[in-house]
């Protein structure tokens, strides 16, 4: 399976943007999430989302402000991110795997990786 990540860019302090990433073929993933890694820091989780079910989980950074979804036809999953914060500059990874909810939200709980979208927010 690939992950292939759009919708990155620039956007000012407040705006919105949406992540997509689409996965090749269907997956038998129990979990897909969003990572990012801004310069100098390690990755840190983002969001996920159960495969199966929907359940979400977010970090404390971005709850209230971005929104995981899925579209389980399309082998998709999106990110929308709206009242977008300096802090929020990063390059975003998708990802996927075999998680259990305990290691959901470290990258260790995924096994495939998009490319990365740069997202850029200016003050």
């Amino acid at each position: 399976v690939q992950l292939q990540a759009s919708g990155g860019g620039l956007a000012q302090a407040g705006a919105s943007l949406r992540l997509s990433c689409v996965a090749s073929e269907g997956t038998s993933s129990t979990y897909m999430g969003w990572f990012r890694q801004a310069p100098g820091k390690e990755r840190e989780f983002v969001a996920t989302i159960r495969w199966n079910g929907g359940h979400t989980y977010y970090s404390d950074s971005v709850k209230g402000r971005f929104t995981i979804s899925k579209d389980r036809a399309k082998n998709a999953i999106f990110l929308q991110m709206d009242s977008l914060k300096p802090e929020d500059t990063a390059i975003y990874y998708c990802a996927a795997g075999r998680a259990i909810l305990s290691s959901a939200t470290t990258p260790r709980g995924y096994n495939t990786w998009g490319q990365g979208t740069q997202v850029t927010v200016s003050s």
